[in-house]
Formats: structure tokens, sequence, C-alpha cells
């Protein structure tokens, strides 16, 4: 698919889903969680992300989970548009800087240099992307992976989604002992077979020293805490961690796209709160 193409379909998607799904933060006055970082993705009509606030990991070596894309810093992959975050999975031919030749591309935001937090409410409101090998997900790293390693630093997946279970998200958090397929999860499924895919929900986790609780639309599905651990293991949530945004293609949990599967997929974010107790 030529660059132009993807342009144009970029901006019907643009205009498809121009009004403002705006939702209103927690009321501070009466909510034991004050509001102390956030991204309401205000800027103009297809324009970059805040930079002071996000960064794009680059690249298409696969991150650990033989994913297809390759993730570029590139606006079109990811841009902000009537107040919404815009992360956009392609069907292209790319060959990035480092020679790595991919079919698909996509964006990877982190926080890791601008914004961490131990403890707290860390929230998001996204309309997830759909089909056959497509993988969003809002989740955190412990801020100390470049010196320790994972799953040493610790990971707490927010919210993940494979497009073959279009009415499922999981929750789950990775340690040393209890990382990858071992890790402790759980899922949460809207009722009726509705589809994330068509409408807006909220995602979030409530992060305490000794506990963490994972919510979609404000239902408690999953609550983890360190005595839940496997015997033996090491409980790493009591340091700085960061946040993440991304949408994988392929991979070994959801597979690759099939003939089913459709380009551009896009996540849409309305915005990302992290609060703390008041």
């Amino acid at each position: 698919m030529k660059t132009p193409t993807i342009i144009c379909l970029l901006l019907v998607l643009v205009l498809f889903n121009s009004n403002n799904h705006s939702a209103k933060p927690l009321d501070t006055k009466t909510s034991e969680w004050k509001l102390v970082w956030q991204d309401e993705f205000s800027g103009p009509k297809v324009s970059p992300v805040d930079k002071t606030k996000w960064a794009a990991e680059v690249g298409g070596s696969g991150w650990g989970n033989r994913e297809l894309e390759y993730y570029t810093d590139r606006t079109i992959n990811a841009f902000e548009s009537d107040g919404m975050l815009n992360i956009a999975a392609l069907k292209e031919h790319f060959t990035g800087k480092d020679g790595v030749t991919r079919e698909y591309t996509s964006a990877r935001l982190t926080t890791k240099n601008s914004f961490t937090s131990t403890y707290g409410r860390f929230e998001a409101r996204i309309k997830l992307p759909r089909g056959q090998g497509i993988w969003p997900a809002f989740w955190m790293l412990g801020a100390n992976i470049s010196t320790t390693g994972w799953p040493r630093c610790g990971e707490i997946d927010i919210m993940e989604n494979i497009g073959k279970e279009p009415s499922i998200i999981h929750g789950t958090i990775h340690g040393p002992g209890y990382s990858g397929a071992h890790g402790i999860t759980s899922s949460y499924s809207l009722p009726r077979d509705e589809i994330f895919a068509d409408s807006f929900h909220t995602f979030a986790v409530e992060w305490e020293p000794d506990v963490i609780r994972f919510y979609c639309d404000k239902v408690n599905y999953k609550t983890v805490k360190r005595a839940d651990l496997p015997e033996g293991t090491k409980w790493v949530y009591d340091r700085p961690f960061f946040l993440l945004l991304n949408v994988a293609v392929g991979g070994n949990w959801p597979g690759s796209p099939d003939a089913t599967s459709s380009f551009p997929q896009v996540m849409l974010v309305d915005y990302v709160r992290v609060y703390q107790k008041a």
C-alpha cells in the first residue's frame, strides 16, 4: 500500500471519529484520589504527540513476542486529532534505518523518560481497534528495566486485547517467577457479546503497596495481592513504573493477520490520567 493511499484512509478515519468523547475526571472533591498527571490529547488536527510526555520507541525486532510490525516515530502512526490520540497500525512495506523490513507499521509510546509513579490510579478511556492479529495494549513497566531486565523489573498490563477475542480484555502482572504464559492474569467480558471496538471503554488499575486492582468501566474484575504470588517469588511493585500505549500486529499470542483483517486499524485514546491518594 502506497503512503498517499494510507494518508487518505487515515483522514477518513479522523473525520469518522471527529466527535470528542471526553469524559470528566474523577471528582477530586469527593474522591480519595487526586489528579497528578494527565494527557487530554488536545493538539490541533493531525498533530504530533506531546514529546514532553511521550516518546516513540522505534524498531522491528519482534519485541520479544515475534510481532510483525515496525514501530516508527512518524506522525502517520501516532498523532493527535480532535482531542484524541490515534495510534494507527498500517499495512505497508517499510524498511527502518536499521535495515529491518516489515510489512506493517505502528507506534509504541512510553513515558519512561518523562513520567514515572509509584502507586496510584492509572486510567485511560480507549476505543480499541479490531481484527485478527491486532494487539492493542495500555500497560506499565518498572522504571529499572534497563538495569534489572524483564521480568525482574515488573510489568502491569492494565488492558490487553487480541483481535480474535473482540469482547474480552485481559489484565495481568508479570514478575520474576510468574511471567509470560505464567503471569497472574484475569479477563473481563462485555455483556451480550458487545464488542470493545464499537465504543469507548475506561480501563484502570488501582495500585497500592500490597494490592493491585483491575477495572473495566468501574467494574473491579480482578484483585491481586502480595499473598497471591507463587511461593518463593517476589513482589516487585514497590518502585516507580512508567506508562506505555501501543498497537502490535501479529505475535505469539494474537497470531498473524489473515484474509479477514483490514487496515488501517486505529486505537483511539480519549485521555490518560494518573491519580494519587489524596
